[in-house]
């Protein structure tokens, strides 16, 4: 049935890739972005993206392999490009709104900024298990990781932020 639905064991592997980009894209549209409120809804994506990869650890480790494999059943996808730009979009309007607003600096890199906040979450959560043992505190512990967010949104929020000098 595998050969059947769909044709070899990698093309089983690309299905399950393309399914959790397409279930973190559906959630990313869903949240709720209001332009007049840039830094709290900046804060409020930044939450959401770091709470799915929580509540989602099977996406983590399915990257997490596809990376082991240089991506080269994500490159053969043909709705790489419908997984992920939709979000970059609705990041890069969110923040000429805050310039707009004068409360984020010009120059911002949709596409750069959605890394950084991806990487805040993904990060600790991909490795988790070592950090916990190297750092003697349980990384996914509720006060743990409600530090390491407010501290990651602080982060996000001055790198956006006007006067900023990077």
């Amino acid at each position: 049935m595998l050969y059947y639905y769909f044709g070899s064991k990698e093309g089983l592997f690309r299905a399950a890739l393309e399914s959790v980009y397409a279930a973190l894209r559906d959630a990313e549209r869903a949240v709720e972005i209001d332009l007049s409120d840039p830094q709290g809804s900046l804060e409020r994506f930044c939450r959401f993206v770091w709470r799915y990869y929580f509540e989602h650890p099977e996406f983590i480790s399915l990257v997490n392999t596809e990376n082991l494999h240089q991506a080269k059943h994500l490159r053969k996808s043909p709705a790489l490009q419908e997984l992920v730009s939709p979000v970059i979009g609705r990041l890069a309007e969110l923040l000429e709104q805050g310039v707009a607003a004068g409360v984020f600096r010009a120059g911002i890199d949709a596409a750069e900024l959605y890394l950084l906040i991806a990487a805040q979450g993904y990060f600790v959560l991909s490795n988790r298990h070592t950090l916990s043992a190297v750092l003697g505190r349980d990384m996914t512990a509720g006060r743990e990781l409600e530090a390491h967010w407010c501290e990651s949104a602080e982060l996000i929020r001055r790198y956006v932020q006007t006067g900023n000098p990077i």
